[in-house]
């Protein structure tokens, strides 16, 4: 059990190192690509390769941004709720959360390989490189909302807390 927490706990050292890096770098091709518009040399490939690395950070980054956090809610109306009642809803929104996901892998596969045909225009690779990010994206999503919710259970929290959303 504990090398599965020591591999987990690289794998989240790699996904955060990796949804910075590819922020670093959407932002330079964007930005170099730009220049090189107004220059009259456009760089197509630029967009292709930001999209496809977009694709990914949207995942990969809502993967880690929950990791730390909770789910963004407003709790004006919870809070006022009995805490067997916010308690209740704190897990049946996780549910309904990894009934969605579960949808996104269900539609997602298919839609990739339906999509491995299609190539991105510049970089000659397969569009399925993007649209393969959902489904993966998808199941880190439920990893980590069912290790939240373990986490919750044995800890037996009181689930949401009067404090301000960020």
């Amino acid at each position: 059990m504990e090398v599965l927490k020591l591999l987990y706990r690289h794998f989240c050292k790699l996904e955060e190192f990796l949804v910075s890096l590819f922020i670093a770098v959407i932002t330079f091709l964007v930005f170099i690509s730009a220049i090189a518009r107004g220059l009259g040399h456009p760089l197509n490939w630029a967009i292709d390769v930001s999209l496809l690395l977009f694709a990914w950070l949207v995942f990969l980054g809502a993967d880690s941004a929950l990791r730390k956090a909770d789910f963004v809610r407003v709790d004006m109306l919870v809070i006022r709720l009995p805490e067997k009642a916010q308690k209740f809803l704190y897990y049946f929104m996780y549910a309904l959360s990894i009934g969605f996901l579960c949808v996104l892998i269900r539609f997602g596969i298919p839609l990739s390989i339906e999509n491995s045909k299609r190539l991105f225009q510049t970089l000659g690779i397969s569009y399925s490189w993007a649209t393969i990010s959902a489904p993966v994206g998808s199941v880190l999503l439920i990893v980590t909302i069912i290790l939240k919710l373990i986490s919750h259970w044995k800890d037996k929290k009181i689930v949401v807390q009067s404090k301000e959303a960020i």
